[in-house]
């Protein structure tokens, strides 16, 4: 099993049109979270794609290349590329150039977002919204497949016989699906025979459990090893020394995103009530103590079989010392806790 971290660089707006010193400082420090990751042992470090005030991830490769330069064994991913509203030649280009620099670490994530900025942004219509994704999807697969494309579609201009370079360091780039339960996102992903990542960021994860089956069973119509698909669970995380120490800290920041997001989509005001519910042994939120963290590891793996976890930081207001603190103890204590508590359940 693999065990990751994705984050979407949150940044407080800072409203102006250049000199964005508080950017800035975030980008740094994501640096800095990148470069513990990788000496404590993280086997992917993820970025998501957003375009919006509230987060610095807009173009995920290029900040993955200069974590690139600082890091030796860590897999650099999208933890979402917005395939939708991308040109797949170019992203095909930029994941091929970040393999290159890394030495063979990169792959991608492709979803349709679960915010919509980037589709006026790019001058794409959300009527379009799935179409799009499917289109695009086949193109980026094709051109991993193959080094001279042919191709013709609907919103982007027909490819004859052109070469599509550079070309990665590894065989092929991995692709995966990123999806938030959507389950016609399962049935294709199990189709293609692809990896899937999906997002349990709200609700009782044992609900996602026919999703899952969906993806498995859509591979097995399509004559594929289900055995041998390969699922990834993102969830919000934070852990520290105690249950109650990760909470006080955590608190404050989800809290404050949720309302913001949540004002957007017509939801509820976030309650400490609610947050407590939600970070129970049977809740999505991973946040509590080492020994905590690593029961809810072993539930989930149990679940659903995930062959890796993504633990999504939320920084928010948190210091940064305080979140380097949790990624050395997802590193040195949690991670360990889990293999060696899998590998006596094997024995």
């Amino acid at each position: 099993m693999e065990f990751g971290i994705s984050t979407f660089g949150e940044v407080r707006p800072e409203n102006v049109v250049g000199r964005a010193k508080e950017s800035f400082a975030r980008m740094q420090e994501l640096l800095e979270e990148a470069k513990l990751a990788d000496r404590v042992g993280i086997d992917v470090f993820a970025l998501g794609e957003h375009h919006r005030p509230d987060f610095i991830i807009s173009d995920p490769t290029t900040v993955l290349g200069g974590i690139a330069t600082q890091t030796k064994q860590i897999r650099l991913s999208s933890s979402v590329t917005v395939l939708s509203s991308d040109d797949p030649v170019r992203v095909y280009q930029s994941f091929a150039s970040l393999d290159l620099l890394s030495g063979g670490r990169a792959e991608i994530m492709a979803g349709r977002g679960s915010f919509t900025e980037s589709f006026p942004l790019f001058g794409y219509s959300l009527n379009d919204y799935d179409a799009l994704f499917n289109e695009k999807l086949a193109l980026l697969l094709q051109i991993n497949r193959e080094e001279i494309v042919t191709w013709k579609g609907t919103f982007r201009a027909p490819i004859y016989q052109r070469g599509i370079y550079p070309r990665p360091y590894q065989e092929h780039l991995p692709i995966w699906i990123a999806a938030g339960g959507t389950p016609a996102s399962a049935v294709r992903a199990g189709k293609l025979n692809l990896p899937l990542a999906l997002a349990i960021l709200g609700g009782n994860p044992s609900h996602f459990l026919p999703f899952v089956q969906r993806y498995r069973q859509a591979a097995t119509q399509a004559g594929h090893d289900a055995a041998q698909l390969q699922l990834a669970i993102n969830s919000q995380f934070y852990v520290a020394e105690s249950s109650e120490k990760a909470a006080d800290e955590f608190y404050p920041s989800y809290e404050v995103l949720m309302n913001r997001v949540g004002k957007d989509r017509g939801w509820a005001p976030m309650t400490r009530e609610q947050f407590e519910y939600l970070r129970m042994p049977e809740g999505p939120l991973f946040v509590g103590s080492v020994d905590e963290i690593v029961e809810k590891l072993l539930l989930q793996k149990e679940l659903f079989n995930n062959t890796r976890f993504l633990a999504q930081l939320v920084k928010g207001y948190i210091p940064h010392e305080k979140v380097l603190n949790t990624i050395e103890l997802f590193g040195n204590q949690v991670i360990p806790k889990v293999k060696a508590a899998l590998e006596n359940k094997s024995a």
